[in-house]
């Protein structure tokens, strides 16, 4: 009898033992980041959880090259504390431009600081690394267990195998709330009428002589913007340009994909024609645009700028007619002046609410706590807000803010010696803690 072909067991994949946290941060864009360092600072065990080797999220990957509406149109700062300090120290490596206020080329006036995406990377690696956050990195979410209203562990895919997690307090910060989906928490619909707002690939587009493209009069650069967009060469009718600090390249926001981010291979699919509607964009700037004439396409983002995805039900909904008023909260622990921006799924305009000379709006805590989680905050653009409002407060100094208030109360939830209960925080208390940190609360 021939030997037969004995089956060879598949490898298991390696357990590590578990790590103990007081606060684990599942995403380390900025709004995770920021979470997971203020929540070091006040002297909590804190791990983060990244999928890529690097921290930044929309920042970095995304490539956004600028951080938008750091102030009221009348010149009232709103965002401080933690994201004013990395802006600061983006400047000491040379990496970050003046604070500005421009005209879009679609005719808007905003506020903005332009930094060096790769740069950004050194910035969080020295905030987290200096702060004593322990960043678990190329580390996917694999599941969450709960029992009753507290998640009980957490665990991460890795090069090395499978990590087990036991956190105190979770804090969400992965723009598509993976952690609070795997966690069984509620999410909010869209309502009639309503789309995800698109998704953006960035490019990196150079050399430019900016002293030209600058003196195009904005009737004239909105004119070649339509142009571009009625020709089939620009997705949106938009040049929107964030001119890196370090040469005389820029980053363009003007492609336009409709996307729900959460469906894998939409994602992949999304990812192919971003690449391809930015070789359209460039091959337009170098014929059209004056300034761009020497320009080629250098770089394009790692992934797709996500703006919009998941939302979580939280104690509070925020919502717009909150933010135009602006209503005061008791428990504001954020503050923000961006406008409500919408960018529609198809077509090459956007609908732009611009506020008044002085008008802020404030985040309630209650919009970073999931409904029916004792021991889980979240951060960033998925938080409790409904769709409208979403397109204000997701901007990345906004979910700067908010990251910082959510590591905050998560280190304060973690420390009480009664269990971790974030509904338990009291809001007094974390309001004059994150004054005390420089944060803007109105």
């Amino acid at each position: 009898m021939m030997g037969a072909t004995m089956p060879v067991p598949a490898p298991q994949p390696r357990q590590a033992p578990p790590l103990q946290a007081d606060v684990l941060v599942c995403g380390g864009g900025v709004a995770g980041t920021m979470a997971a360092v203020a929540a070091a600072r006040r002297g909590a065990r804190v791990v983060l959880l990244e999928r890529y080797g690097f921290l930044g999220g929309n920042a970095t990957a995304g490539a956004v090259a600028q951080f938008n509406s750091w102030q009221t149109a009348g010149g009232r700062p709103v965002v401080a504390g933690l994201a004013q300090e990395v802006v600061d120290r983006l400047r000491r490596y040379g990496a970050a431009g003046a604070h500005e206020r421009f005209v879009m080329s679609t005719g808007h006036r905003m506020d903005r600081v332009e930094y060096a995406p790769e740069v950004l990377k050194l910035v969080l690696d020295d905030m987290v690394s200096q702060a004593g956050v322990q960043p678990l990195l190329h580390a996917s979410l694999l599941d969450v267990s709960r029992r009753g209203p507290r998640i009980e562990g957490v665990r991460a895919l890795t090069k090395g195998g499978i990590v087990s997690l036991r956190p105190g307090v979770l804090v969400d910060a992965s723009g598509d709330m993976d952690a609070m989906r795997q966690a069984g928490a509620s999410f909010l619909d869209l309502g009639a009428g309503e789309a995800l707002q698109p998704a953006t690939m960035m490019f990196r587009f150079g050399p430019i002589d900016f002293g030209r493209l600058e003196a195009v009069p904005a009737d004239q650069l909105a004119a070649l913007a339509r142009r571009g967009y009625a020709q089939g060469a620009l997705a949106r009718a938009a040049l929107h340009v964030a001119r890196d600090p370090q040469s005389q390249d820029g980053w363009f926001n003007i492609s336009r994909l409709a996307v729900d981010a959460t469906d894998a291979l939409a994602l992949g699919r999304a990812e192919i024609e971003g690449r391809q509607q930015a070789w359209r964009a460039a091959e337009y700037l170098r014929s059209h645009i004056p300034g761009c004439e020497d320009g080629r396409l250098r770089a394009f983002g790692t992934q797709v700028g996500v703006r919009e995805t998941r939302r979580v039900q939280g104690e509070h909904v925020l919502t717009a007619e909150e933010l135009l008023q602006p209503v005061s909260f008791d428990d504001a622990i954020a503050a923000g002046a961006y406008p409500i921006d919408i960018h529609p799924a198809a077509g090459g305009e956007l609908e732009y609410s611009a506020l008044g000379e002085d008008h802020a709006y404030q985040i309630p805590y209650r919009s970073l706590c999931p409904a029916g989680l004792d021991n889980a905050l979240v951060a960033g653009r998925g938080l409790s807000a409904t769709h409208r409002a979403l397109a204000a407060v997701r901007v990345m100094t906004i979910s700067m803010a908010v990251g910082q208030a959510a590591g905050t109360a998560a280190a304060m939830a973690a420390a009480d010696a009664r269990g971790p209960r974030v509904g338990a925080v009291p809001a007094d208390r974390l309001r004059s803690e994150l004054r005390d940190a420089g944060a803007c609360l109105s």
